[in-house]
């Protein structure tokens, strides 16, 4: 909980601070790379560092733990704390990497603010960053520990046993542990990073769906990223361009807060571009139990060729005896290429619970309109690729 004066003084700094957060973490960023550039090598996304993306992801996080404290001062986010945790554990964050963040963040804050950043504004949001990072460093204990990966040890090694060419754009890699260690269980619509050594000796790890398995195998779906409004993804393309059987990648333990509920409620499964990985996994799992519930699937891309994962999604569907699978095909709707989805003559499930996944503004789109329809807010639930800027009624 937050004390009452620190309460007083972040609510009324809470303006001119979360107007400088840009500033803020940039600085922050800048300063804490530029003395431990080990930290962008397996540990920071250097493209979302390029783009900015990082930064307004942490300025937001940061705004929004702290209006919570205060709007609901005997509550914590634990919706924005879960979804950071995972992110943190997929990653192998350390708690002693809390005390570094805090030096440069800290530092970022006074050379912002200036002289209104006075001792006891500064006291303030102190009390905010430790709250904040005590209650991640407990989670990620906790994650850590159901893991088997105490320490922040979450990287394995695991060997590609086969490619399968999804779309142009789109393939997908079952992968075997490359040890004989168990083999760490994991919640249908949950993520592995995979960590790549990069052409200038740089390692990079990106998060991918599990969107499938079989037995011990686990298998992941890359799509290329390719340069248009920001660059070229870095690992997206290594993968996609060279990775074949026999090779090992670095792998880590499954993480991600966005999973299957167990449950008789009936489903609405959403997805629209490479979204659709973290549903086919879903609907893999419902297949293997012959679950009788009401499923709804709905997909939205450029087209059936663009479509990763159609035949498999449509097989699944079809071994479902109370599921239905609708497309939307063709450009336009959400800036992203994707039809637009209208669910104005969709017939929903009541009481059912949604899982959303693709480009943040088909899932802003998707959301209000399951809103529109009655759908209560606690009830729908979404995976963001990259860093979550959405935050906002989330």
């Amino acid at each position: 909980m937050l004390s009452t004066e620190s309460a007083a003084t972040i609510r009324a700094t809470l303006p001119v601070v979360a107007a400088s957060l840009d500033t803020i973490t940039a600085r922050f960023y800048e300063a804490m790379l530029d003395d431990h550039p080990e930290l962008l090598d397996g540990m920071f996304n250097r493209g979302n560092q390029a783009s900015g993306e990082q930064s307004r992801a942490l300025a937001g996080s940061i705004a929004a733990f702290a209006t919570g404290l205060l709007a609901h001062p005997d509550e914590r986010p634990d919706a924005l704390l879960s979804r950071i945790a995972h992110k943190h554990v997929s990653l192998g964050v350390t708690e002693d990497q809390y005390v570094v963040v805090h030096k440069y963040l800290f530092g970022a804050i006074a050379q912002t603010l200036g002289d209104a950043a006075t001792p006891d504004v500064v006291s303030a949001w102190d009390e905010v960053y430790w709250l904040m990072a005590g209650a991640l460093i407990a989670l990620e204990a906790r994650l850590y520990n159901a893991a088997g990966a105490d320490g922040g040890d979450v990287w394995r090694p695991w060997r590609v046993a086969e490619r399968r060419e999804q779309t142009p754009d789109t393939v997908s890699l079952t992968l075997e542990p490359g040890t004989d260690d168990p083999v760490p269980a994991f919640l249908p619509g949950q993520y592995v990073s995979v960590r790549v050594r990069l052409a200038d000796g740089v390692h990079q790890a990106r998060q991918y769906s599990l969107s499938g398995w079989d037995g011990r195998r686990r298998r992941i779906t890359v799509k290329r990223l390719r340069a248009g409004a920001t660059p070229a993804g870095e690992v997206s393309t290594l993968l996609h361009d060279t990775a074949v059987p026999g090779d090992t990648l670095m792998v880590s333990a499954p993480a991600g807060d966005v999973a299957l509920a167990e449950g008789d409620h009936p489903l609405l499964l959403v997805s629209a571009g490479i979204g659709c990985t973290p549903i086919v996994a879903m609907l893999q799992r419902l297949a293997e139990r012959a679950d009788p519930r009401r499923v709804l699937v709905l997909h939205a891309d450029r087209g059936p060729a663009e479509h990763a994962h159609r035949g498999e999604t449509a097989a699944l569907v079809d071994a479902l005896p109370g599921a239905d699978l609708r497309t939307w095909y063709g450009t336009g709707g959400d800036g992203r290429g994707q039809g637009r989805m209208d669910l104005s003559g969709i017939d929903l499930p009541e009481d059912a619970e949604a899982y959303l996944c693709g480009p943040l503004p088909f899932m802003r789109d998707v959301r209000a309109q399951l809103l529109d329809a009655g759908v209560p807010a606690r009830r729908v639930h979404y995976e963001v690729f990259g860093p979550d800027l959405w935050l906002g009624g989330a």
